[in-house]
């Protein structure tokens, strides 16, 4: 039996910032959970780490992609602004169009494999 791979993208820009998997799954259990602090615990992820990915998420890009609500009765929480769910949406479409691009090549790698 045949698995199908997938390519991982991860976008370089310049030395320092980078936007792959892990910040864009990130970015989604934030929109599913509506906190860092929970989208941090449903990825097994320390808060600071999470806080700390999406602050250089927000600092790499002209606008920000994580906007924090401050605490109340109920807590704070925090959204993905709209230029952030285009963020999530465009890495996705890159995702896709490169897997259709490499479809045939990791086919042909896959069955390269020993354990085929």
């Amino acid at each position: 039996m045949v698995n199908s791979s997938t390519p991982t993208i991860r976008i370089l820009f310049g030395a320092s910032t980078s936007l792959g998997p892990g910040k864009i799954a990130l970015l989604e259990a934030i929109a599913r959970c509506g906190s860092i602090s929970a989208a941090a615990r449903e990825m097994e992820m320390s808060y600071r780490r999470a806080w700390l990915l999406v602050e250089a998420m927000n600092q790499a890009f002209r606008q920000p992609v994580v906007q924090a609500a401050v605490g109340g009765k109920r807590g704070g929480g925090a959204l993905i602004t709209p230029f952030g769910l285009d963020l999530l949406s465009r890495y996705r479409q890159i995702e896709a169009k490169a897997a259709k691009a490499v479809g045939s090549d990791l086919a042909a790698l896959q069955q390269m494999l020993s354990s085929n």
